[in-house]
């Protein structure tokens, strides 16, 4: 296993009042996967809490996703529950990616009645993000 050492950068505010979140679902301009800066704040420096959050995350991610995509699609707020927990659990070690898409995918489970293609979208964009995170993990980990 490899010890987890913070990324030398400035990370600086979040543009707006929630950590994690904008308009945009992509990737930000030199945005990590996993913002180590902010989890090394997150856990005061314990590298051996790094890591069991990150392997947390890891599993935990991995499994929501195929809870999302083996949900029926009338069971909105289960949907929308599993997308606030992964996006918490996401805010927890940096990983914005995964917080801001988790986000938009929850927002659309609480529409009225959202288009099929939108949630499909959206449940990939967040499948997508996971992977990246999760890959990420698995690089930091070993």
């Amino acid at each position: 296993m490899v010890a987890i050492a913070p990324m030398p950068r400035d990370i600086g505010q979040y543009p707006s009042s929630e950590p994690g979140f904008d308009e945009d679902m992509g990737a930000q301009a030199g945005e990590p996967a996993i913002d180590l800066v902010h989890l090394a704040r997150q856990t005061m420096g314990d590298q051996a809490l790094e890591i069991e959050l990150l392997e947390l995350f890891d599993g935990q991610s991995a499994r929501i996703v195929a809870q999302l995509a083996a949900t029926r699609a009338t069971d909105a707020k289960l949907r929308g529950d599993l997308a606030h927990t992964l996006r918490g659990s996401a805010l927890a070690i940096g990983a914005g990616r995964v917080a801001r898409t988790a986000q938009a995918y929850e927002a659309l489970q609480h529409e009225r009645s959202p288009r099929q293609g939108a949630v499909d979208g959206a449940l990939e964009a967040l499948a997508g993000a996971v992977a990246e995170a999760r890959t990420a993990i698995a690089r930091l980990l070993g």
